[in-house]
């Protein structure tokens, strides 16, 4: 079996809010489909967290070395092109393009061996798994209706983060929450402060605080409260933090997590599969996380094909029993063909079938995909 060709297919028309600074809109594009192709028939499927003309630059470098290969010798060919992408931009874009063609190519693996991803990544502890409603923060008439909303469907964990959050005072602050907690009631709630945003103010002072105040609520873990590269800040936060701290969504490679993990930065830590170097890159963080004492929880705000790759993380990583759902999102709730359902504990089954175990939907990419073909055999 021969890679022969690779595509992309940005997704536009129904984005959702970030909850950053400069707000994003409905057509931008920041989540980016990647199809793998291959000579026998198995095409494979990935998600990129960025933009599609980044993504098709990146592949312009990336794709010579991956044209005529083996697709299921991915570890082998995606470390071929971090190693290659050290003078392009590793890191960055570069990275990002080679999350979503990792993932593709765990897929075609799957695929052509009959077995799930989970199971070719060391095996599956489990078949189901707890997602978490992600949400934004917001005015707390608006965010209770929708924890509401969501507890309803079946949810049982939550995750409230950003907008006005230690960005206005230490009585906002302690209100949003205190309004989410009771929504949910007793309820796995979650905090994050989303320091990753540009410029984000809060202080490690601020952090301390909050981190206090958040005990009183039960919160299960504050995310990002400082700023990404903040390792000095992190490491003394969490040493005198009442709740668990945790971040790394926006680090790339294993390489960026180690000095975390080696000065126990974090209590938990969470990569994103979609742009930190795929499903090959998170299972070797969570490796070394599992070594550290440390948790790792996947950060899922990107599309269905990321849920379902870590879906297939979690199943292959004996401590990873919660993932991210980014709630409100067409590329997540429509994307793949039968959508995704709870089961009555509000856990999601993980797919069994072959590869990542799912389809995708045509109708929902002819409607919001910017290539109506994407992803369809060839030949």
């Amino acid at each position: 079996m021969k890679i022969t060709g690779i595509e992309t297919c940005g997704l536009r028309g129904a984005t959702p809010e970030g909850g950053w600074s400069n707000e994003l809109k409905p057509d931008d594009v920041v989540h980016t489909l990647v199809a793998v192709h291959t000579d026998e028939g198995p095409v494979g499927v990935g998600s990129a967290f960025t933009s599609e003309s980044l993504v098709r630059g990146a592949i312009e470098l990336l794709a010579p070395h991956l044209y005529g290969q083996d697709p299921r010798e991915v570890e082998r060919l995606t470390e071929t092109l971090h190693q290659t992408a050290f003078w392009m931009g590793r890191g960055g874009s570069l990275t990002h393009a080679t999350s979503a063609i990792d993932i593709a190519l765990w897929d075609i693996a799957g695929q052509a061996l009959g077995r799930p991803v989970g199971a070719l990544l060391g095996g599956r502890y489990r078949d189901r798994v707890r997602p978490y409603a992600s949400v934004l923060m917001d005015e707390e008439g608006p965010m209770t209706e929708n924890l509401l909303a969501l507890a309803a469907q079946g949810f049982r964990a939550f995750k409230i983060g950003w907008w006005k959050f230690g960005r206005v005072d230490a009585r906002t602050d302690e209100r949003t929450v205190a309004a989410a907690r009771e929504a949910v009631g007793d309820a796995l709630l979650a905090v994050d402060a989303g320091g990753s945003e540009g410029y984000f103010p809060g202080s490690l002072s601020w952090a301390k605080r909050t981190a206090r105040m958040l005990a009183d609520y039960d919160v299960a873990w504050f995310e990002e409260a400082l700023a990404p590269d903040d390792i000095d800040g992190f490491v003394e936060l969490r040493a005198s933090s009442p709740v668990p701290i945790s971040g790394g969504e926006v680090l790339t490679r294993r390489q960026s997590f180690a000095p975390y993990l080696a000065r126990r930065a974090f209590d938990i830590v969470q990569p994103d599969t979609t742009k930190g170097g795929g499903l090959s890159e998170s299972r070797r963080i969570g490796w070394a996380a599992q070594d550290a004492g440390v948790r790792l929880i996947p950060h899922g705000w990107n599309t269905a094909i990321g849920l379902a790759a870590d879906l297939q993380l979690s199943s292959a990583l004996a401590h990873t029993d919660l993932v991210e759902y980014k709630t409100g999102s067409e590329y997540v709730d429509a994307l793949v063909e039968g959508g995704w359902t709870l089961d009555t504990d509000g856990m999601l089954p993980i797919p069994s079938a072959p590869g990542l175990g799912v389809s995708l939907s045509r109708e929902t990419l002819e409607r919001y995909g910017t290539r109506p073909d994407f992803a369809r055999p060839r030949g």
